[in-house]
């Protein structure tokens, strides 16, 4: 018996000839390795977009690097008397644009908390009412690209004022001996000295007094004697050759 529409579905195409072999096909196995093939294919296409965004973000970084040259070159005194500073600043408003649209946009961190994720604090500055570790000035503009941090900002935070105080190191606190502080010598007048001075006829027999020495007395034993008057001094008992008188 003939089936009808399935003849009917062969009428005026040609049958497709079955490969050899087909029949005896493990399909399962075939099904694993297209998923693997697959695999392997998404994981090469993932290193591709991750290098790719490596690249973008090393490019928008450089950017950045500009924007920052372009910042400083619009202080420039010299720049700017030459009418060159509103070209800069043109530039720059352009480059942010383009950045905007990359995802590139600047944080706006003052009256905010310092986040170490966000920011690198470079310096404290008082400043009464202000909350500790509270941005108050930025050194550096920080970007975001789109949630992740491109660069982080250098800020200045507010201290307390305690912050600058000096602060006695506790070691130096244990070695300090408990009890009052020991008084500083006791300093006296020269005239309490001389006031009770005591006069040496009131010293005991045992105290010693007072030794006086003539100054003429020992320039005469200091001073030197001539050699010729050494060569000719008369001895004691004997007269000199020179000392004769004739009869």
């Amino acid at each position: 018996m003939t089936d009808t529409p399935t003849a009917s579905l062969y009428d005026g195409h040609q049958r497709l000839e079955v490969p050899p072999g087909v029949e005896s096909v493990d399909l399962d196995a075939k099904f694993s390795q297209l998923l693997f093939r697959a695999s392997l294919l998404g994981s090469k296409l993932a290193e591709q977009k991750q290098a790719a965004r490596a690249e973008q973000r090393e490019l928008l970084g450089v950017l950045v690097e500009v924007d920052d040259a372009l910042a400083a070159l619009g202080l420039d005194r010299e720049l700017v008397a030459l009418g060159r500073g509103a070209g800069i600043e043109a530039t720059r408003r352009r480059l942010l644009g383009r950045l905007a649209k990359a995802g590139v946009r600047p944080m706006r961190l003052e009256g905010l908390a310092a986040d170490p994720a966000l920011t690198e604090i470079v310096g404290i500055e008082v400043r009464p009412g202000v909350a500790p570790e509270t941005v108050v000035q930025t050194v550096v503009t920080g970007f975001f690209w789109d949630q992740e941090v491109l660069r982080r900002a250098q800020v200045v935070v507010a201290a307390p004022e305690s912050a600058l105080a000096p602060v006695e190191d506790p070691r130096i606190a244990e070695l300090r001996p408990e009890g009052p502080e020991p008084e500083g010598p006791e300093t006296v007048e020269p005239s309490a000295v001389a006031a009770d001075a005591v006069e040496p006829s009131a010293l005991g027999p045992d105290s010693v007094e007072p030794v006086t020495v003539d100054p003429d007395a020992v320039e005469a034993q200091a001073r030197p004697v001539p050699p010729r008057v050494r060569r000719h001094a008369r001895t004691a008992g004997k007269p000199g050759k020179r000392g004769k008188r004739k009869k």
